[in-house]
């Protein structure tokens, strides 16, 4: 039986301190928590409500054959540790180890960075649409929102699971990868047509936050500048729209 001081522990855990002193995070939601357990991420607990063990006979059974720790708990309870208005009834908590990136052991030609990406919500988004693409390395500046945000993680509906995430990287390492025949590509409202650009064999994408847009460090070591052609009247296109046009055009170079 959980107790009550263990509810307060992981409810506090949506808060990044707490995550990264912990080196836990928790998700919620029948996909994340599915994909999580397929994963080499090891799960010290789920948590479901009684409703939802009722009617997913299959998460305990699975939780027994993995030896994995299984508390169905109140509604009312399963509130104080979601971030949701309307939760599904399930979490769980996964422990991690934060990736140390080293520019001269990758092999992936294609890589993304995100420059100073401040909401949770389209980071989680691109994450999920570079795991479509097939990118297998994404590097997170040090001043872009957590991915292990409670918000990022639905948003990417489990792909934080899939992929090599990098996290609180400064900008030289765009100099490191540019030293190792990496091309650094930006993406900005200034910049050549993307549909009349063609893309090198090896490059880094980046994406930035769309209200500022590109850094000045990063402006500085970026070989391109890309944008997408506006046919209508919107101000700005969202960076997680844009990054799903970008890869899909990179990718078809490729």
């Amino acid at each position: 039986m959980i107790t009550r001081n263990e509810l307060k522990y992981y409810s506090s855990l949506s808060q990044k301190k707490f995550r990264e002193s912990e080196s836990k995070f928790i998700v919620e939601g029948l996909k994340n928590v599915e994909e999580g357990l397929n994963s080499h991420f090891n799960c010290e607990i789920i948590l479901t409500t009684f409703e939802f063990a009722e009617q997913y006979k299959s998460i305990s059974n699975e939780a027994r054959k993995k030896k994995i720790r299984f508390e169905t708990i109140r509604s009312q309870d399963f509130i104080r540790i979601s971030e949701t208005k309307s939760p599904q009834g399930i979490a769980a908590v996964f422990k991690y180890a934060k990736l140390n990136f080293y520019p001269e052991k990758t092999d992936s030609k294609i890589l993304v960075y995100l420059d100073n990406i401040s909401d949770p919500g389209n980071l989680g988004t691109i994450i999920r649409t570079c795991d479509w693409f097939g990118i297998n390395e994404i590097l997170i500046s040090r001043y872009s929102v957590d991915y292990l945000n409670p918000k990022a993680i639905r948003a990417s509906m489990g792909s934080i699971f899939h992929l090599y995430i990098f996290e609180e990287l400064d900008s030289e390492v765009l100099i490191d990868l540019q030293n190792r025949d990496y091309k650094i590509i930006c993406a900005d409202l200034d910049g050549k047509s993307l549909f009349e650009y063609h893309f090198p064999e090896k490059f880094v994408l980046v994406f930035s936050n769309e209200a500022a847009g590109p850094s000045e460090s990063v402006k500085k070591t970026a070989d391109d500048i890309l944008t997408i052609p506006k046919f209508g009247n919107s101000e700005s296109l969202n960076v997680a729209i844009a990054s799903g046009i970008i890869l899909s055009k990179a990718l078809t170079d490729h």
